[in-house]
């Protein structure tokens, strides 16, 4: 089976391709296409933009397409960025931007008061426009400074107290075990395994 991963993301693509890895489902994503057009996220929720693109990306190809939104609650904020996670410090803003104007808006607060939460949806799309939706939530603090080296977006600032580490520094195995974005993929994958084992690639 092939899938289409819509994201541009480079770091999400390999997580997604670790997590696929012995499911004998072949990933490609948005860099391998030609003729992709830009497609806004405007949707007031994960799962609104988690759909658009995947139905976009999945009528242009023909293929079965996977796509997700992920963002950051943080309780202290009223739960911003979350949608706008991305662009928090503006539209051309890098994670290094977004990461700052975070702990600037969170400056003096104490470590109890600093929760929040990563939320992913993930949307899986076929050409005639059917989708399934799949969701996962990693709740943890924002820390007072970034700590590790991996990972992407604010995952240096995002402590998971079971580990006692940011995502940032959790190997890639742990962090695709513990994730929003890992637990909301498992759900994929099993739902693809067992749909596959009833000899069709559809909803059955």
């Amino acid at each position: 089976m092939k899938l289409i991963v819509a994201t541009g993301n480079a770091g999400k693509l390999v997580e997604i391709r670790r997590l696929l890895a012995e499911s004998a489902i072949e990933v490609a994503g948005l860099a391998e296409l030609e003729d992709v057009p830009e497609i806004v996220e405007d949707g007031e929720t994960f799962e609104a933009n988690a759909r658009k693109k995947a139905l976009v990306v999945a009528r242009l190809t023909g293929c079965l397409t996977l796509a997700d939104d992920s963002g950051l609650a943080v309780e202290a904020l009223n739960g911003a960025p979350g949608v706008y996670s991305a662009r928090y410090a503006g539209a051309e803003a890098d994670d290094a931007a977004n990461n700052r104007k975070l702990l600037e808006a969170l400056q003096g607060l104490p470590q109890e008061q600093r929760k929040a939460a990563f939320h992913c949806a993930m949307a899986l799309c076929w050409p005639d426009g059917q989708c399934r939706s799949f969701y996962g939530c990693l709740e943890g603090r924002i820390l007072q400074e970034p700590r590790g080296d991996g990972g992407f977006g604010y995952d240096p600032l995002f402590l998971v107290p079971e580990c006692g580490q940011s995502l940032a520094e959790l190997p890639l195995t742990v962090k695709n075990r513990v994730s929003h974005r890992g637990q909301a993929l498992r759900q994929v994958v099993i739902w693809l395994q067992k749909n596959r084992k009833k000899g069709h690639d559809g909803f059955g």
